[in-house]
């Protein structure tokens, strides 16, 4: 695994040139960060996230892993998104199998199919899940096989676009205690980009969180959270300097909301 250095990265949808959604963003991501990409909604922090998983293509600047500029989409980095992205027809064991037809084209299709159900069985579910399809399955359910699709195939980067914003809370802090426990226990550790609005889930998850302004936009401020001060569900609202670092957090979108939106 080897870093992913952004360098002066500007986006512009094809049909409107002139209107940046994205504007020179530097940022260089170690092995093994857990990135979140914060900010409120529509501020291009998917956007930022589908240029590094080659789905669309930098007006100007690079994004480059290992000091190869990204050119296209790539079986090295595996995306979860908000909608689960299954699809409807296959089960859920067909969908994962068939990320790992792509990734294993010449792997014996049982020995794919135990690592299939060993996915499922890793991020909660039973086996006989496998055979389901994705309208006899509740949202968490959905996101658990989305997830066990990505970290199938093993990818050393994950990319995550609000993976958990449609679910109750409940669940969401259930899947979130998930995904930590699956990115710490891997070594090496998967480098994760995960997009959120949301302050508390960046704290309770990330490493490191770069806070992104409104459009044209850029990042306006950036944190590493060191691990021992990592914070959990009983330290998040009684840690000093953590609740500390949450004020400052959401005092920078604020202002730049505030900036925004001024006449």
């Amino acid at each position: 695994m080897k870093n992913v250095k952004i360098e002066n990265l500007s986006f512009a949808y094809p049909d409107e040139p002139e209107k940046l959604v994205l504007d020179h963003i530097d940022l260089n991501v170690e092995p093994g960060d857990f990135v979140c990409l914060l900010g409120q909604s529509g501020c291009g922090k998917s956007t930022f996230l589908r240029l590094i998983a080659g789905l669309e293509r930098p007006t100007a600047g690079t994004i480059k892993i290992a000091g190869e500029e990204i050119t296209g989409a790539g079986l090295d980095r595996s995306v979860v998104f908000q909608d689960y992205g299954l699809f409807p027809w296959m089960t859920a064991g067909d969908n994962i199998m068939l990320a790992l037809k792509q990734k294993f084209p010449k792997e014996d299709k049982r020995k794919l199919k135990e690592t299939a159900l060993k996915m499922l069985t890793e991020v909660g579910l039973k086996e006989e899940v496998f055979q389901k399809l994705p309208k006899e399955l509740s949202g968490g359910m959905k996101q658990r096989c989305a997830i066990a699709r990505s970290f199938s195939i093993d990818p050393p980067y994950l990319l995550m676009d609000e993976p958990f914003g449609a679910l109750d809370a409940v669940t969401r802090a259930k899947l979130q205690d998930m995904i930590l426990e699956l990115w710490a226990k891997r070594e090496p550790k998967k480098t994760v980009f995960f997009v959120t609005h949301d302050v508390d889930e960046a704290l309770l998850l990330a490493s490191r969180i770069c806070v992104f302004g409104q459009s044209p936009s850029k990042i306006i401020y950036e944190c590493t959270i060191p691990e021992e001060m990592k914070p959990n569900r009983e330290t998040l609202y009684e840690d000093a300097e953590i609740m500390k670092l949450r004020t400052q957090l959401i005092r920078y979108i604020n202002q730049d909301v505030t900036e925004h939106i001024e006449p």
